[in-house]
């Protein structure tokens, strides 16, 4: 068990800052002063957190900790750390490991015993999320689906029967094929296509996929999409169903205790029940 009271021990510290994702007053007076009293600051590119700190006049020291040099990167933050220097982690926008650098960051410094604090400040995904007229909760965040055909269809196969509002982050240049899978293995489904957040031009458009694809192409900037989860309900699919599923996945290599659990998921069935029906435990 590892129990962190992030303020009342004197640990060295690495700080999760959170940097605007467009508008440059959405970094807050704590993110700022956290960004001044650091020893140094990790960032994604140095090049773009340059102009960040110079826009603030922010005097700290900077050093590079992207994707390519992570393991290695870190291994240095914890050398830090370990002299008594704090750190900030920032990624070119939005919040550090959601999909950008510092997982590995992160838990080997947790693993060395220092704090880890995250700064609370902006998110493309949930900005989306809440404007989007789409059920706020539960959610699945994903990030960016694979880039080629049938990684995109295959996870989307993976995901198609879960209840959640489903997020994904994607690229202009990518939109258009990626809604089209979503279209085929998802369905017509409701969903919004959130772009350029925090900006002049920030934009909602909420309709169904097929709806957003008849302009997609006109579309540019950086893109959240949001489209609804699965609206089956328990009791369209019968046990016998279930059942069968769960021996397709033990077949496939699950043991049945994991099989169970992911057509609990994918159902949104009770776990607990599944379990006690299949074994014949009722």
């Amino acid at each position: 068990m590892n129990r962190q009271k992030s303020f009342e021990n004197d640990n060295a510290t690495l700080y999760l800052v959170a940097t605007p994702i467009g508008n440059l007053q959405e970094l807050n007076e704590r993110a700022i002063d956290t960004l001044k009293k650091v020893d140094v600051i990790a960032a994604e590119d140095t090049r773009n957190t340059m102009k960040l700190l110079s826009h603030f006049e922010i005097k700290t020291r900077c050093i590079a900790h992207h994707l390519h040099n992570e393991k290695e990167s870190a291994a240095g933050l914890i050398k830090m750390l370990e002299s008594g220097m704090d750190i900030a982690l920032v990624s070119d926008a939005g919040y550090p490991l959601l999909n950008d650098p510092g997982q590995i960051a992160v838990n080997m410094v947790i693993d060395a015993g220092y704090n880890v604090v995250p700064i609370s400040g902006s998110n493309a995904a949930l900005n989306a999320l809440v404007a989007s007229g789409i059920s706020a909760q539960p959610f699945l965040f994903y990030g960016f689906l694979g880039s080629s055909e049938k990684e995109r269809m295959n996870v989307l196969q993976e995901i198609k029967n879960y209840p959640q509002t489903l997020i994904f982050y994607e690229a202009p240049h990518r939109i258009e094929k990626m809604l089209k899978s979503a279209k085929e293995v998802l369905g017509n489904r409701k969903m919004c296509l959130a772009r350029e957040l925090t900006k002049k031009h920030e934009e909602f458009i909420r309709g169904n996929i097929s709806e957003v694809m008849e302009i997609v192409d006109t579309l540019k900037g950086e893109m959240v999409v949001i489209i609804e989860g699965c609206h089956k309900e328990k009791d369209t699919i019968s046990p016998e169903a279930l059942y069968g599923l769960v021996e397709e996945y033990v077949e496939n290599g699950l043991s049945s205790k994991e099989a169970i659990k992911k057509v609990a998921r994918e159902y949104g069935v009770s776990k607990n029940d599944l379990y006690k029906e299949y074994h014949g435990l009722n």
